[in-house]
């Protein structure tokens, strides 16, 4: 138990620049009260005690604003940043150093009791607001922009932005420091607009030069 502690511990003071104290980590982190509160409601889920594992997933929400399913699984140097509006599903599985910021949605796309929610691998970052729904993978070393909401499977090491989600850049290597620089993201449609005016301004720089070529050979015929 301790061990996973510190490791939550310092998760926080890995990826939180503001963190200053182990006691002001302690005491005024939601989004690390909600993963000790999931560490005691998963306990009770796995021994069948529903309503215990139930009513302490409750007592979390009401006092973090996060709401995790006892049923889903977390691993290891799970971060959760400012914490509010998160929702964690049932069948949500989350591997190692997985950041998520606020407003984030691990959600179902089904009402039958099966598999219905997102499995992230090691390393990947939720950006806030965006919604993840469905019962794919998020590759390992992959971000998610703010807002997005994705449907689909992400390969590792990828960038998804948009609604629906796309992937924008894909990498074979993982970053050394993973982050979530929203202005350095690329924009696909800011790019395919891009490439449209370039088009535009060589059609019109071509058209002039016939219109002048064509006014040359009137003046000539005359």
């Amino acid at each position: 138990m301790f061990p996973r502690l510190r490791s939550d511990i310092k998760a926080v003071f890995d990826r939180d620049p503001a963190a200053r104290s182990v006691l002001e980590v302690i005491f005024c982190y939601p989004g690390l009260h909600a993963i000790w509160f999931h560490r005691v409601s998963h306990w009770f889920w796995q021994r069948e005690l529903w309503f215990l594992a139930r009513l302490t997933s409750h007592w979390g929400r009401f006092l973090t604003g996060v709401e995790i399913h006892p049923g889903a699984t977390i691993g290891k140097g799970f971060f959760i940043d400012h914490g509010m509006g998160v929702v964690i599903g049932e069948t949500a599985e989350i591997g190692e150093n997985v950041t998520l910021y606020h407003g984030v949605t691990l959600g179902g796309v089904s009402w039958e009791k099966i598999k219905r929610h997102p499995t992230l691998q090691d390393n990947v970052v939720i950006g806030s607001g965006a919604k993840i729904l469905g019962p794919f993978t998020v590759g390992k070393d992959s971000k998610v922009g703010s807002n997005s909401v994705v449907v689909k499977e992400v390969p590792p090491n990828s960038t998804v932005v948009g609604i629906p989600g796309r992937v924008v850049m894909a990498t074979e290597k993982p970053q050394e420091r993973m982050d979530l620089e929203h202005g350095r993201m690329p924009d696909p449609e800011a790019k395919a607009i891009s490439c449209l005016f370039d088009q535009i301004r060589e059609l019109e720089r071509k058209y002039n030069a016939l219109a002048a070529e064509h006014e040359v050979l009137k003046s000539r015929i005359k």
